[in-house]
């Protein structure tokens, strides 16, 4: 018998599919969220992104104000606030805000990238050098969230006092160092960037001095996901989305046929990307367990982010459906969240 999934996630990046407006896929994350709670999912959290015509998340807390505002009881944050971009008093008085307007539900995960190409991070005033502050960007955030401001005479209205659950996310050793150093949570990025998983975990886990958000190391670790009713069909999507993301990412979407876009794939270029999706789950409802469950005893991860890939929205729906079944989300005895 397959041994209990741990808690599991969702990382919604807001698709925004062909022939789609903006609307249509933020009212499908609405749908999603909502499908989430019922099943007994854990959170969802949606990724600041930016110049990407296919992710909606931009405005990240706008989005979670909205979802938030659809549903009733499941967790909702960033995956995250792109730290760098803004200034540590607006992103408390904006999660602050969410706090107060729905108390114990609001995460924020934070990162460092900025979550874009150069020329846009210059669209964004950045100058390439805002994240060498970021730790103490996120010790500045910490005290306006708690009532320890590190700016004196400086406080977040909204915020102060909501003592929001901060997380570092990161696909680097740095991240997995700096949430070790502040006694955080820390949530990989494995579903991109795999070659660094292992050791982030170890020197997460290895160097992780407890602090009053967090007693001991908490692990999240994320994977994709295609379910589908018959592995033909889940061999068919994850076929889809290979060569929908190699259009966008290596053709740059110029128009090329599937034959051409496997060549792509074919290349050295092509393989690289492709090691990107190392860690995803593809097959019926069984054979996506099974693999989480290998995927969770492979990282010890307290919590699993799951990014549900489907081509199109309704596929993607089905594959949340039929994980949760699979992983009996709805058995309280099986799941509680750490």
């Amino acid at each position: 018998m397959t041994a209990p999934l741990p808690p599991l996630s969702i990382l919604d990046l807001a698709l925004i599919g062909k022939g789609q407006s903006v609307g249509e896929a933020l009212n499908n994350s609405v749908r999603m969220a909502q499908e989430a709670e019922r099943l007994g999912y854990s959170r969802v959290w949606y990724a600041e992104h930016h110049n990407m015509s296919s992710i909606g998340s931009s405005a990240t807390s706008v989005l979670i104000a909205h979802v938030a505002a659809h549903t009733s009881t499941i967790r909702l944050g960033s995956g995250g606030v792109m730290l760098p971009n803004h200034s540590p008093l607006v992103i408390a008085e904006q999660f602050g805000t969410l706090a107060e307007l729905h108390p114990g539900r609001i995460d924020l995960g934070l990162g460092r990238a900025p979550g874009t190409d150069q020329v846009t991070m210059r669209a964004l005033r950045r100058n390439g050098q805002e994240a060498d502050h970021f730790p103490q960007d996120v010790q500045e955030l910490q005290g306006y969230l708690s009532d320890d401001t590190r700016i004196s005479g400086v406080n977040a209205t909204p915020g102060r006092g909501t003592n929001v659950p901060i997380y570092i996310l990161g696909s680097s050793l740095f991240g997995a160092s700096l949430a070790a150093a502040f006694g955080l949570p820390f949530a990989f990025a494995s579903h991109f960037a795999p070659d660094s998983l292992e050791s982030a975990l170890d020197i997460y886990r290895g160097r992780f001095e407890p602090s009053e958000q967090l007693a001991q190391p908490y692990v999240i670790a994320a994977a994709n996901v295609i379910a589908a009713d018959d592995e033909h069909e889940a061999q068919s999507q994850f076929t889809a989305v290979k060569r929908q993301r190699a259009n966008l990412m290596l053709a740059k979407g110029r128009h090329m046929s599937d034959e051409q876009l496997d060549e792509l794939l074919a290349s050295p270029q092509g393989q690289y990307f492709l090691n990107m999706m190392r860690y995803t789950a593809v097959g019926t409802t069984k054979v996506v367990t099974d693999y989480l469950a290998s995927f969770s005893e492979f990282t010890g991860a307290d919590e699993l982010m799951v990014v549900h890939a489907s081509p199109g929205f309704a596929a993607r729906l089905n594959s949340v459906a039929l994980l949760a079944e699979g992983a009996q989300l709805q058995d309280p005895a099986l799941h509680s969240v750490g």
